[in-house]
């Protein structure tokens, strides 16, 4: 989750974003609906392997992987070599934040229609202060990990699939910002959704969900539902994560978080068992944000949560 302030929220009408969303995910009910049911169930422990290759890409370039910083363009390097070997055609983008050199990851799932891209991201760097394993090792793990299930199950999705990883987001959306200034309005409107995944194994975590887009808000709650979990709308990260950008420029957004700053009412921790005041991640921001600061069950919901959506909303 991006540090900058909470007054920078996202102000543009959602009403053209939520009628395409709407027609995309009506198209989706037919064969899509069935298609969705095939997403596969993603192994936790390949989740938590991905983590601990973060936590040691860390440990091994001064305790982060922050922009600027060894670690960033490290991680970067990991996730390219298996996205590689896994048969995507991938793309390092760079951009200048701060006098250092920034990137972002980009790899395309080959097939489907160009014309109709479902795309799905989160940032991989961390502040300077500790290695960002919950935030936002656990939203890139979680993305990386459906990303090989599409390769591995050989997906012929109708729509393209796109995955992405963003540099210098604690910065305040600037690798996120870059790609979207970049990608121009011609290839903005190929896109059908952007769903974007921030700290998705938060301890004691509540279920965010992105509520910018009713019609991409419901395939999320809908599979919720399914699990007997009950959500939240996401609004504390409004303007503040890497969704922001593409809302920004009409792009249909969606998405998955489990809190970060302090409970604001006793009614809100009451329904995650906590005490209002007390913080979704004590390690938010800190160097005790490593592997110990997950919530297994929640993370392994919310990826399996992201399998469902991608496959639903690319048929």
């Amino acid at each position: 989750m991006s540090r900058i302030a909470p007054w920078r929220r996202a102000a543009l009408a959602a009403g053209t974003c939520t009628a395409v969303a709407s027609l995309l995910i009506s198209g989706a009910t037919g064969a899509g609906a069935a298609n969705s049911a095939a997403a596969p169930d993603i192994d936790i422990a390949a989740v938590k392997a991905d983590l601990a290759e973060l936590q040691s890409i860390a440990d091994a370039n001064g305790g982060n992987r922050a922009h600027g910083q060894a670690g960033y363009k490290a991680s970067v390097d990991h996730l390219k070599k298996k996205l590689d070997a896994a048969g995507f055609t991938t793309k390092i983008q760079e951009f200048t934040h701060g006098g250092a050199t920034g990137y972002n990851l980009v790899a395309d799932w080959p097939g489907g229609d160009a014309e109709n891209v479902v795309m799905a991201g989160a940032h991989l760097d961390s502040v300077d202060e500790g290695p960002g394993i919950n935030d936002n090792g656990s939203g890139s793990a979680a993305v990386l990990e459906v990303a090989l299930a599409v390769a591995k199950a050989d997906l012929k999705p109708e729509k393209h699939l796109r995955f992405a990883w963003w540099g210098a987001e604690e910065y305040g959306m600037v690798g996120s910002t870059h790609y979207v200034n970049e990608l121009g309005s011609g290839e903005l409107g190929k896109l059908d959704a952007y769903l974007n995944f921030d700290m998705l194994g938060s301890p004691n975590p509540g279920y965010f969900v992105y509520d910018d887009d009713p019609a991409l808000e419901k395939v999320f709650t809908d599979y919720y539902a399914t699990k007997n979990i009950a959500t939240e709308p996401e609004t504390e990260g409004d303007g503040r994560s890497d969704h922001a950008p593409f809302k920004e420029a009409g792009v249909p957004v969606g998405g998955l978080f489990t809190g970060a700053e302090a409970t604001k009412s006793q009614a809100q921790a009451d329904k995650w068992g906590g005490k209002a005041g007390e913080s979704f991640d004590p390690c938010y921001h800190s160097s005790c944000d490593s592997p110990k600061n997950i919530d297994d069950k929640a993370l392994d919901t919310n990826t399996d949560a992201i399998a469902h959506a991608i496959w639903q909303l690319s048929s």
